[in-house]
């Protein structure tokens, strides 16, 4: 880094203005979830057939049996052994239950290939029930699998596109029993925050009991809510979580600096800050030449061939200059000057880590 941007950095970080980010109000139902309002995981075991030659091959027992097991309840009795279709691929079926979600009603479905087969385009996944964690049966898929993506090749080369052996069926499978959920009953709601914060939840609570003549929230701990349904609302809670959920708060949130060297990437949050403190940054380059002189004698001198090696060392260091930063300069206006000037995000990840060795960084500092 050169004198002259080393200052120019120095110079912007002391007369910066100390630019303070506004916090913006979000909606409610963007920062909790709601106590029993829920998605559900479905999984299944199937078999994909229609498939052109590309299905599983004699290394997956379990695919063999599955088909032999398949056809002996359609009523065709068939060696294990002389099944060699490759056609048939088994795979797994993956769905999310939505709440409130009634019979009849169709979900999405994802299927994923366990087996050694290649391609699934153009498969069919045939009938396969969905359980739930309890082991019942919520919903059966069967449909049209939709890859997004092909696979082509000879002996000597290939060509992939995405992931051909994971597909989706849409709106192939249909809900057959729904999930127990007594929501008009309830007497009172449970928020939950997604980023639990005291503060934030103090937030929350003063801001739903406004909407009422007494208070009705109040806050069991850093992130759960808990609001008294009032008896005008008594088995009709739609329309107060309804005017609930759609209520502006002010979240705050932990000042916190994630970094990924492998990537490079800097992330930070507004309220970071950094305390007094004279920083120094430069780089260092050791450059190595090495090469081969020649010398080669003249023609019938009978002298002999002689190689001679050069090494060439060039080291060189980039001057720094002691730059102090004032305290209460947010790291977002460090982060501003710094890119200004071209400062690489690596060299932004050296410094931070440096101020926050150095017990300056006013924030968490998480490696990822």
């Amino acid at each position: 880094m050169k004198p002259n941007r080393i200052w120019t950095i120095a110079w912007m970080l002391i007369f910066c203005l100390g630019w303070q980010f506004e916090a913006q109000a979000v909606r409610l139902k963007d920062i909790a979830e709601i106590g029993g309002v829920r998605k559900n995981q479905l999984v299944g075991y199937g078999l994909v057939v229609g498939l052109d030659g590309t299905g599983d091959g004699k290394k997956s027992v379990f695919t063999l049996q599955s088909m032999a097991s398949m056809l002996e309840k359609m009523g065709v009795t068939v060696d294990r052994g002389d099944i060699q279709v490759k056609n048939v691929a088994a795979v797994m079926v993956t769905a999310d239950l939505p709440p409130f979600a009634k019979r009849g009603n169709r979900l999405d479905v994802l299927v994923s290939s366990i087996g050694d087969a290649k391609n699934l385009q153009g498969g069919t996944l045939m009938l396969t029930p969905l359980k739930g964690v309890d082991g019942r049966i919520y919903a059966v898929a069967q449909g049209p699998v939709n890859t997004g993506g092909f696979g082509a090749g000879g002996t000597a080369s290939s060509v992939t596109k995405n992931f051909p052996t994971v597909g989706r069926v849409l709106s192939g499978a249909v809900v057959e029993r729904e999930v127990p959920n007594h929501f008009s009953s309830r007497d009172s709601l449970l928020f939950s925050l997604h980023n639990p914060d005291f503060n934030t939840a103090a937030r929350v609570v003063k801001v739903i009991n406004a909407q009422f003549p007494e208070p009705l929230a109040r806050a069991e701990d850093a992130g759960t809510i808990e609001v008294r349904i009032p008896q005008q609302y008594m088995g009709n809670t739609v329309p107060l979580l309804a005017s609930l959920i759609t209520l502006e708060v002010d979240p705050d949130n932990d000042a916190k600096v994630v970094i990924n060297e492998r990537t490079g990437t800097v992330v930070m949050g507004a309220s970071v800050r950094i305390s007094t403190i004279a920083i120094a940054h430069g780089n260092l380059s050791i450059i190595v030449k090495e090469e081969a002189n020649v010398s080669q004698p003249l023609p019938f001198s009978e002298g002999q061939t002689a190689v001679t090696p050069s090494t060439q060392v060039d080291v060189r260091e980039e001057s720094s200059q002691l730059m102090v930063v004032p305290q209460g300069v947010s790291i977002g206006d460090v982060v501003n000057a710094l890119n200004a000037l071209g400062v690489t995000p690596r060299d932004l990840i050296a410094i931070f880590q440096a101020i926050k060795a150095a017990g300056a960084l006013q924030a968490d500092l998480e490696v990822i």
